[in-house]
């Protein structure tokens, strides 16, 4: 009942939103060439939901591959700076720097240099998913008790049980945060790679109904990827809710 708290307005307005639509391109005769109705959209992914499953289930498993390499790096990256000072002195300035540069032009030079494998997808999805999640876990570590890490360094913790018993702990909200963030840039940071050059993916699908002027199976598509991405920041908040009462049963302990 508590889910439905929030799905409740969102389907309200979605349903508005669609309604008024549908509505509008009845009533202004609009070309389904350039402005599809949703009823249109909703027949051309039913009719083409084959080859979209397809498409979509490549498009999975290169955003999973990416994404969970990219939460493996992000945590490598952040545990790395967080003990040595100067490193994150040099680093941080870089990392920000890597996030100035556009997708539309990091995704073509990745295909260029890596050629059509997985390999490109995965590299794009890892640079624009990280830093979100590097900024959070540095801000949580930020955040520990001092209180409660002055008591270990006093009964003479090294500094890596320190950093396991209060700094990691600590940046749980603030990880959960970032990886939220995160998640929504996997999917289209997929797509964008699989656009710039791939053999199967929603964005390659999306690139062949875009040539053939089918903005119906573009539209349906666009639908797969948002309904992928919410699935993924459901799940991640699922877990996160899911671990929310051990953590805290363990901590209180």
């Amino acid at each position: 009942m508590l889910y439905l708290r929030y799905i409740y307005p969102a389907l309200v307005l979605a349903t508005l939103f669609l309604a008024g639509w549908e509505g509008y391109v009845l009533l202004t005769d609009a070309s389904a060439l350039i402005l599809p109705a949703p009823s249109d959209v909703a027949n051309g992914l039913w009719v083409e939901r084959r080859e979209i499953l397809r498409h979509a289930l490549a498009t999975i498993g290169v955003a999973g591959v990416g994404f969970s390499l990219s939460i493996l790096f992000a945590f490598a990256v952040s545990v790395t700076l967080h003990f040595a000072l100067w490193l994150r002195r040099g680093m941080m300035p870089l990392l920000v720097a890597s996030q100035t540069v556009p997708i539309v032009a990091l995704a073509p030079l990745m295909v260029l240099w890596f050629g059509f494998g997985l390999l490109p997808k995965v590299l794009l999805v890892i640079l624009v998913t990280f830093f979100p999640m590097v900024v959070s876990l540095m801000a949580g570590y930020a955040s520990q008790p001092r209180a409660f890490r002055d008591q270990l360094v006093s009964m003479g913790a090294s500094r890596w049980v320190v950093f396991r018993r209060a700094t990691l702990p600590s940046a749980r909200a603030q990880f959960f945060s970032g990886l939220r963030i995160s998640a929504t840039y996997a999917i289209v940071a997929t797509i964008f790679a699989e656009y710039a050059g791939a053999r199967q993916g929603l964005g390659i699908y999306i690139l062949t109904a875009k040539n053939s002027f089918r903005a119906d199976l573009v539209l349906a598509a666009v639908v797969i990827s948002a309904t992928l991405t919410l699935t993924l920041f459901a799940a991640i908040l699922f877990v996160e809710r899911a671990t929310g009462r051990r953590f805290r049963r363990v901590t209180h302990a």
